[in-house]
């Protein structure tokens, strides 16, 4: 996962209002013209996602208190914070809408750049289990999906009715994690074993990844928990020496 996070923005803490749970993840993308450079330029994809939240804040009618959506995703595999994790969403149409799902957005549009790339579909399912593992639950809808509107677009919504599929091509671990959200998963997937959840064999690929990126700060009950299942510390273990091994070599 490549997360830019809102410190790296420059942008505060978010003052929209707190939610600890929702019914899924909702997709989204601009629906208006979007310029093809984004696919050259990342720093384009950093100056439109600024303009975005810009513009949200800007309008008087909606009355936005950050920019709209919890996440967006670009063309190059970055996932760009926007309210993040526990914040309603304001994108979906309502406020029963938006208590029912979080939002990520596509930084693509219906002119200019329309197809989401490999990277792009692989960040917003980056975002998508992100939120899961923060108690978001299953489902995946497009915007349209219960309220009047194209979006997500042609291209975003056939992916959307597959089931959000990860790209073959961009495999999870193939996506380097920042040092910053390397911590994040780490503690996020140890929580959940603190709170009576099974770890699966990709909880614990995702505690090696991350603690191979950057070693976690956990805390003495996190540690704890890993250490009263001597298999599990094992396995990750394991994991970590081999993954430790690769950046060594690298």
């Amino acid at each position: 996962m490549k997360l830019v996070t809102r410190t790296q923005l420059g942008w505060p803490a978010s003052a929209a209002p707190t939610q600890t749970s929702t019914k899924g993840v909702k997709v989204h993308y601009e629906g208006t013209p979007v310029s093809t450079r984004l696919l050259a330029d990342h720093d384009a994809c950093l100056a439109e996602w600024q303009a975005i939240r810009k513009s949200h804040l800007a309008n008087t009618t909606e009355n936005y208190s950050d920019v709209a959506y919890n996440y967006a995703a670009c063309p190059h595999g970055y996932l760009l914070e926007g309210r993040g994790i526990g914040k309603r969403t304001g994108a979906n149409g309502n406020q029963e809408l938006n208590i029912a799902h979080y939002a990520i957005v596509g930084l693509v549009g219906d002119e200019g750049l329309t197809e989401p790339t490999d990277a792009m579909l692989a960040a917003i399912r980056d975002g998508i289990d992100l939120l899961r593992r923060n108690g978001a639950g299953t489902e995946i809808r497009g915007h349209r999906d219960g309220y009047a509107t194209a979006c997500p677009g042609p291209a975003l919504y056939a992916w959307v009715q597959k089931g959000a599929p990860r790209p073959t091509s961009l495999e999870e671990d193939d996506v380097p994690l920042t040092d910053a959200d390397a911590e994040k998963v780490a503690v996020a997937t140890v929580n959940k074993l603190l709170k009576g959840g099974a770890l699966e064999t990709s909880d614990v690929d995702r505690i090696a990844k991350a603690v191979a990126a950057r070693p976690a700060t956990l805390t003495d009950a996190q540690v704890q928990a890993l250490a009263t299942n001597p298999a599990l510390a094992e396995a990750i273990a394991e994991k970590v020496a081999v993954k430790l091994a690769e950046r060594l070599a690298k």
